[in-house]
Parts: C-alpha cells; structure tokens; sequence
C-alpha cells in the first residue's frame, strides 16, 4: 500500500465542521481591540489586501479598518468577490498594485487571505520592484492540487481546472521579497502543510491556533500581520516568540519544510 503524502488530501470532515469558530473568532476580535491597539505602529505606506476565494472586500473589512488605525494605508482589491482567476483578475490586481504604488510613491505591502495570499506571492514574483513584503494567511500555495475542501467549488465558480496552474512548482519558491506564511494546522478548509514557506534569508512561518475562515479578524493573527508590517522597508528579522508569546505562537520548525536556502538571518 503506497504511503499518504502529507498535506496530499483535503483537512477531515471534523475540521471542516470545526469552521464555524471563524464567528467565535469574530467576536474574539471586537473583545480584544483594545491589546491590538499595543501592536507596533505603521509608517503610513500602503497596503493591498486580497480576499479569499468566494470572498470580497467586505470580508477584509474588519482587518484593513484595523490596519488603518494602526497607520497603514490599507486597501482592498475592489474587483468584487474572487471566484478564481478569471478573465481579467490578474490585470485588475496589477492595476491597482500600479496604482497604489504611484498614489503613495511607495512600495506596496500585500497581505493575501487563502487564494488571495496565492494572488499575492505571484503579484510580488512579476513585480518586485513595487512589493516592499507579502502576507499569507492559510494559502495552499505548494498544497497538492485537490488537498481542499473547495476544489469542486473552485472549479465550478472559476471555470477552470484545480490543477491548470502554470508553474505549479515556481509557486512553491518563496518571492524575491519578504514573505510571512500564517497558517493554522486545524485549518478545515485546506491542508496546512502546503501554506508554508520554503526557508530562506527572508522568510518565515507563523503557526497560530484557530479555523480557516477565522484568520483573517483572528486577533493573535492580526497582531502578527501588524509586527510584521511594521518593519522598516529593507529590514527583516524574524517575528519574536519569546515571553508571553511563546503561548500564543506555536514554534514552526514542527515538521518543518524542506531548507532552501538556509536558516533565517536578519538582513539589512
């Protein structure tokens, strides 16, 4: 009997069920704004936050309203909900990757939600020169292509097939930019062990604990995004674990992914 790739098959039933702590998580958030507020504060450079499949702007709100009291200048995709990559998606978010970074006269960070975090790895890859980092939160980018329980969903909406992506195994190099991978391993809706970053110079990964479709207003999850963001452009040094944190940010290196370049180093 051949042996189960991990990360090869969707997350179980049991997890899938568990998504429903997404609207726990909501309230989580709410009750605990006044700690996110204590988060490192922005530089006012601009940030371009994409939604997960099925999701719009309306999803991120929550997230780029706090974002924005922390002094970024945080903005959504403005192309509606994202039902895959369509006609017309990827020039849309090369547009306003464009746009903002003009506007501003600024690099662009991009903090991407499951396939928007997908969106925002190759958005950085065609355009670095504009991508100051990028942010994922539960994106199967190296998953195997069905280890979901939204492929059929997927292939329906988008019209096109799970396993039609170009370049599947360029996907799972990280970005020539800064790049954080959050992810939780009770993720119901795709298989964690995909939605990691190879190691490199300028990489990390952030387990948290929580559902799917919780990450994005999960408050242990924003104050990460917020530390991260934070960071002076061209400085990058890993997300500090220590004290209280160690119990609220799990150590990554449990099964850790394949080194690709090396241990993380702070860079300058």
């Amino acid at each position: 009997m051949d042996r189960v790739v991990a990360g090869s098959k969707p997350p179980s039933s049991l997890l899938l069920a568990l998504e429903v702590r997404g609207i726990w998580e909501l309230q989580a958030f709410f009750a605990a704004y006044p700690l996110l507020r204590t988060a490192p504060r922005g530089d006012g450079h601009p940030v371009l936050v994409l939604p997960g499949f099925m999701a719009s702007d309306r999803s991120t709100g929550p997230m780029r309203a706090y974002l924005k009291q922390q002094g970024y200048a945080a903005h959504g995709w403005k192309q509606g909900p994202n039902h895959g990559p369509r006609p017309g998606v990827e020039d849309g978010m090369m547009a306003r990757l464009e746009d903002l970074a003009g506007r501003y006269g600024r690099k662009v960070s991009l903090v991407g939600w499951s396939l928007g975090g997908v969106y925002a790895r190759e958005l950085a890859r065609r355009q670095p020169a504009l991508v100051r980092q990028v942010i994922t939160l539960g994106s199967p980018f190296a998953n195997e292509p069905k280890a979901s329980n939204a492929w059929r969903l997927y292939e329906t909406m988008s019209g096109r097939q799970v396993d039609d992506w170009p370049e599947r195994e360029v996907m799972k190099t990280p970005p020539p930019v800064p790049s954080t991978a959050i992810y939780t391993r009770t993720d119901g809706i795709v298989a964690w062990q995909g939605c990691r970053e190879q190691k490199s110079a300028t990489t990390e990964n952030i387990e948290v604990e929580g559902s799917h479709c919780g990450l994005g207003h999960n408050p242990v999850v924003l104050y990460a995004i917020a530390d991260r963001l934070a960071l002076a452009e061209g400085d990058w040094w890993p997300f500090d674990r220590s004290g209280v944190r160690s119990f609220l940010y799990p150590n990554p290196e449990r099964d850790a992914p394949v080194d690709a370049v090396g241990a993380a180093t702070r860079t300058h």
